[in-house]
């Protein structure tokens, strides 16, 4: 079987203007990033405000491996799929974070015979849109230190400021450093640390905004520090919300991109759904359903954490109402909720396959709370047994849950026909989409709701730092927003190693803060982490380019 990277360089990119066409987008609102991808000017929702929307459907997962279950793979390959029934659709997708891609799990453009295109240029800087990022987070940083150099007029506590540096890159050294260090003319010394870019606040404000004045509004929200006397400091105290927005003003536009069958996708934001909402943008998503008929979007991880952001965050802030939920669900991580070691996968294990659908049985349960419907994805992988396949397709059945074998990997959207006919068919029913807590409930009250009804925990145990914490959120206000939570994606609960479909479980809360400009407080669980390290042999390793320019090792 050919790599990945094989079959993108293969396969003949159709010139972006033309897949543009296929998007209903006319040509006076692509900006052309060569002849491969292209930007698309917000001015195209004034056009569209009248335009009722199409489907909206969301891609979610079980609890995955450390390799991932193919979420993009199958959110792409079934974009394909309706394609090939003549159905108007565009896919919406998160952007690659570098971190992943040098380190262990890899890229964000899907696998095999189902990935976006250009991959090479997806995975690696793409349009500029994390640099953009990035930049906007340090120059908060540089400005905040500055004043604080500068005689301190706002007051701030060098102790208490919440705002840290950030790079796109896993890079474990960073977590905490000390920072003007030396000369005095350096700044002032104090503690400091580093968070991958794609868990900043400035990534959920761009993934939460509509348009660049909205941007604008939420980032001069955000809270940077407090003062001496507990207050919060803000971006707007600072007055630097316009230089932001300056910097964002080409990134806050969606990405138009390419599947290997040219169906066209908008690829735009990438917050990680396991330390920030994990959802594409909200700007995407809108325009998307204005555009077509269906789009189809995925949230990162299992449904404990992706999916439950999208439907109590995104959707909610957005104002969006999908149609349908589709739960991809692979033989393998389902062994391995059975008990199987990871290096023991690929070996056929029935019993230990029966043993693990108790924690895709918990996920059908938790988007049932929403109230929309749903289908599962069994996402075929090429060691797959036949007798695993029909074993877990005959379970499905006898429970009652519709269910397709996904196999975009292998066939691309020939695979995926049958998925994608019977999404048409879910798409019919009604969805009584409602999120599961009420936002005017007490911090306590909401963060208890997602541990006992999407994470089947029984209850919530706070540090004394985060209880003091819950006190300020309240005390400023903010104890009206929605819930981030923090969590290991590879476990129901925040013990990345307890596997299945544990009960009884207690959720351990360590730290609570607020993102004020993106309009929800951060929760975080266990050990997680917003700065991920390197694996002992990162994925770089194997990477480089030809002299005549040909990448390899990229997947």
């Amino acid at each position: 079987m050919k790599t990945d990277l094989e079959i993108a360089q293969e396969t003949q990119i159709e010139n972006i203007e033309i897949i543009a066409k296929k998007a209903r987008i006319d040509s006076e609102y692509l900006e052309l990033y060569g002849k491969s991808k292209a930007k698309v000017n917000l001015k195209i929702m004034d056009k569209l405000s009248t335009k009722q929307d199409g489907k909206l459907i969301l891609v979610t997962a079980i609890n995955p491996t450390k390799a991932g279950e193919g979420k993009s793979t199958t959110t792409i390959g079934l974009c394909d799929g309706f394609s090939r029934l003549n159905k108007m659709v565009i896919g919406c997708l998160r952007e690659p974070s570098l971190g992943p891609v040098f380190g262990l799990k890899g890229g964000a453009t899907g696998g095999g015979y189902s990935q976006v295109l250009p991959m090479e240029e997806i995975n690696l800087h793409f349009t500029g849109d994390m640099h953009a990022i990035t930049t906007a987070n340090n120059l908060v940083s540089a400005c905040l230190d500055n004043s604080i150099y500068q005689g301190n007029p706002l007051n701030i506590d060098p102790e208490k400021v919440v705002w840290k540096r950030c790079l796109d890159m896993n890079d474990r050294t960073l977590r905490e450093i000390t920072i003007g260090q030396g000369s005095k003319v350096n700044g002032i010394e104090r503690k400091d640390g580093f968070v991958i870019t794609v868990a900043t606040e400035i990534m959920a404000i761009l993934c939460l905004s509509v348009s660049l004045k909205d941007f604008e509004e939420k980032v001069s929200r955000a809270v940077v520090a407090y003062t001496f006397d507990n207050e919060p400091v803000t971006i707007g105290d600072l007055k630097i919300q316009g230089a932001l927005s300056l910097i964002m003003k080409e990134a806050i536009k969606p990405n138009l991109v390419q599947t290997l069958e040219h169906t066209p996708v908008l690829i735009h934001g990438g917050p990680f759904a396991n330390i920030a909402h994990g959802c594409n943008s909200l700007i995407a998503t809108k325009m998307a359903l204005k555009l077509s008929d269906y789009v189809v979007t995925e949230a990162g991880f299992g449904a404990d954490l992706g999916a439950e952001k999208f439907l109590d965050i995104k959707c909610r802030l957005g104002n969006l109402k999908p149609n349908a939920v589709v739960l991809v669900a692979t033989i393998r991580a389902l062994k391995m909720h059975g008990g199987v070691e990871a290096e023991n996968l690929a070996e056929e294990n029935i019993d230990a396959l029966m043993n693990g659908v108790q924690n895709l049985q918990k996920h059908i349960e938790s988007i049932k709370e929403y109230g929309i419907p749903y289908i599962i994805a069994i996402n075929r992988f090429a060691k797959d047994t036949q007798k695993e396949l029909n074993a877990l397709m005959n379970w499905c059945k006898e429970q009652g849950h519709p269910v397709e074998i996904s196999d975009g990997w292998a066939n691309g959207g020939k695979g995926m026909e049958d998925l994608a006919q019977a999404v048409v068919h879910l798409c019919e029913n009604p969805s009584n989409y409602h999120p599961i807590y009420d936002v005017n409930a007490s911090i306590e009250e909401k963060i208890k709701a997602i541990v006992t009804k999407i994470y089947g925990g029984s209850d919530v145990e706070y540090t004394q730092e985060a209880i003091e914490q819950i006190a300020k959120m309240k005390k400023h206000g903010w104890d009206k927003l929605p819930i981030c939570m923090a969590k290991t994606p590879s476990s129901l609960t925040d013990d990345a190693k307890i596997v299945g479909r544990p009960e009884g479980f207690k959720i351990h809360v360590r730290e609570v803060k607020v993102s004020a400009g993106a309009g929800f407080l951060v929760v975080m669980t266990g050990n997680v982490l917003t700065m991920p390290g390197l694996p002992k042999v990162p994925a770089a390793n194997g990477m480089g380019v030809e002299e005549n320019g040909t990448s390899y090792g990229l997947f």
